[in-house]
Formats: C-alpha cells, structure tokens, sequence
C-alpha cells in the first residue's frame, strides 16, 4: 500500500470516527465505539475484520502471547480507546501490533476524551516508527 493510498484510507477512517464520536460523545464502554464505528465503515464500503487474532513469537517461533487487534479496515490497523487522554503506552501498542501483524499503517483513536483524538501510526520495513496527532 502506498503513502497516498494509505492516507486515503486513513482520512476516510477518521471521518467516519470524528462522525461517531460527535454522535455518540463520551462514556460509552470501547466495546460500543468498535460496533459503530466497524458499521459505518461498512456503510461506506469499507472491508472491516473486527478482532483480528495475532501471535508475538520469539526469535526461535515460541509463543509469547496472543492478542487482538480491535479492527483492521482495509489493511489498516486500527486501535480504540476510550480513556481520558492517550499516552505513549498506547501509541507503543498500536506500533506493537503493526510489528505483530506485519503491517505498515495503523491508527490509534481514543473515544474518551472530550476533544477527538486520532493518531496515525506508521512503521517502515526497516523498523522505524512514527506517529502524528491529529484531532477535528
């Protein structure tokens, strides 16, 4: 997936959840924000896998945990929160779970706050990682 492709789809995603959460606005479970947010993504026509299994292993192939993923909309990882505010553990773990499914865009959106807060989230093939903020 190329840089534009990828923002293409990003942009959509976080229109779709700026939407919902004006919509719905603070206090709900994540639980709630997944379902609506994975509907309207449908609606668009959007493909959305909802808790996407994946496995970290160590170097020998030995199982060091298992996770989900909230969704995976075409072929972006993206992470829900519904918390106060996001902190670096959570941009560690959106970047945790591109490494695991081996993808290299993802999102991280928080439902909790009263201000929208999205950041995208990019690891390259050689390991480096970013993050930027984006809010509405």
């Amino acid at each position: 997936m190329t840089e534009s492709e990828a923002k293409a789809v990003c942009d959509k995603i976080r229109q779709a959840a700026y939407d919902l959460h004006v919509y719905l606005g603070t206090g709900y479970l994540e639980k709630v924000y997944e379902n609506g947010l994975a509907h309207r993504l449908e609606k668009l026509g959007m493909d959305v896998q909802r808790q996407v299994p994946m496995v970290v292993r160590d170097a020998d192939g030995y199982v060091l945990g298992e996770y989900v993923a909230d969704l995976v909309v075409d072929g972006i990882v993206v992470e829900l929160k519904a918390v106060a505010t996001l902190l670096q553990a959570h941009v560690a773990q959106g970047i945790n779970y591109l490494a695991a499914l081996q993808k290299e865009h993802g999102m991280l959106i928080n439902f909790g706050s009263e201000k929208f807060q999205c950041r995208k989230l990019a690891r390259s093939r050689s390991g480096t990682q970013q993050a930027t903020m984006s809010a509405q």
